[in-house]
């Protein structure tokens, strides 16, 4: 018994017609015809009916069929088995990544590498509205942005992490003996900040909004860092995530903010249908263990 006499059988039981079964297995219909009659032969029972003007099964057909696909399925799905192995083992995994986070990505990449030496990985900083857009155009597979309450659509997450966006000012800022202020406090105020695109900007812009006002950025900058020291040299009041304003401590006081809050998440984040690579869905999973373990901890 050979595998193409098995799709050949299947192909007349689904068309009724040796001449369709043959033009959709690119065959010329003598050869469905004799593989047919060989399988029949084989088994010891005439498979098809052939007396009418279509083509129906015999008992023996309609008791053989089931196991004629599950075959094939099967077939089917050890080629499936080997492909995502040799896609994994000799792919290619694209990763982005907002400028500043404290996700140890090399440690993620490097385990990643040394199980999988022959997959290419690439790695791009980028805003966190940009990696979204090459998330869902595939051209990622995986990146660390920052959102939200909700995540943008089409995509899937695992949290890294969920802290509050606080005020940070220099040591004799008026702002700077108090505890927390009222978004509202901002208004008017010089700030400091990312620029528009990324993650926390797009948290200060639509909480500003629904209070009423639009902030007034008097100094951007794509890394945090530059936004700390702006502050720290009384320049304004920087937006920055709280872990971050108070490894600053010594030139920086961190003012919570309130009514309404400011929270930014950090992800790793994914297309929500996973990766098309077999080597990004790999990459993935580490991702979310890695996540979980460090919550965990």
């Amino acid at each position: 018994m050979e595998l193409r006499q098995l799709a050949y059988f299947v192909a007349v039981a689904e068309e009724r017609n040796f001449t369709r079964a043959a033009e959709r297995e690119h065959v010329a219909q003598p050869g469905v015809s004799a593989q047919i009659r060989r399988l029949e032969r084989e088994l010891g029972q005439e498979l098809l009916d052939r007396s009418g003007r279509g083509v129906r099964l015999t008992e023996a057909g309609e008791a053989v069929l089931p196991y004629a696909r599950a075959a094939l399925a099967a077939v089917e799905g050890a080629r499936f088995a080997v492909d995502e192995l040799t896609g994994l083992m000799r792919g290619r995994v694209a990763v982005g990544t907002v400028t500043s986070h404290n996700v140890d990505v090399a440690a993620l990449l490097a385990a990643f590498h040394e199980d999988h030496p022959a997959v290419d990985i690439t790695l791009a900083e980028a805003h966190s509205d940009a990696l979204v857009d090459g998330l869902r155009a595939g051209d990622l597979d995986l990146a660390i942005v920052s959102v939200g309450k909700t995540v943008p659509d089409g995509l899937d997450y695992e949290v890294v992490t969920d802290q509050p966006i606080v005020a940070a000012v220099a040591p004799d800022h008026e702002l700077a003996p108090h505890d927390t202020i009222s978004l509202d406090t901002l208004r008017g105020r010089p700030l400091i900040s990312l620029p528009r695109g990324t993650g926390l900007r797009t948290r200060l812009d639509e909480a500003c909004a629904a209070v009423g006002f639009a902030p007034r950025i008097a100094f951007e900058a794509g890394a945090p860092e530059v936004l700390a020291e702006l502050a720290a040299r009384g320049l304004g009041i920087a937006l920055l995530p709280r872990s971050f304003a108070l490894t600053r401590a010594d030139r920086l006081c961190a003012v919570a903010i309130e009514r309404p809050a400011l929270r930014g998440r950090l992800v790793f984040a994914w297309r929500a249908d996973g990766p098309a690579r077999p080597a990004g869905r790999e990459l993935v999973v580490r991702a979310r263990a890695m996540a979980r373990a460090a919550k965990s901890a």
